[in-house]
């Protein structure tokens, strides 16, 4: 740590983003000063959207989700996920 951050209290969420906006981390921090974090409870946010596809892509598509014991839409998210319907 290069010198120490001293961060007043804040009245309002104005003084606290002009405060954050004015200041340089790297007068206060260094890079070993850092932390990995991770979000564990952290959705992702989703959308909803249309989508046309073939009859028989849905219907192969609702076959291998019920042999696998899951929703259907869930199986599209996983394929498109990976980017391949092959497994």
């Amino acid at each position: 740590m290069k010198k120490p951050l001293k961060i007043v209290k804040f009245k309002n969420g104005d003084q606290e983003r002009q405060f954050w906006s004015k200041i340089d981390l790297s007068d206060y921090l260094e890079p070993s000063d850092l932390v990995d974090v991770s979000f564990l409870n952290l959705k992702p946010s989703t959308r909803s959207i249309s989508l046309r596809l073939p009859e028989y892509v849905i219907a192969r598509t609702k076959e291998k989700a019920n042999a696998l014991d899951i929703p259907y839409q869930a199986l599209m998210k996983q394929y498109i996920a990976k980017g391949s319907f092959n497994e």
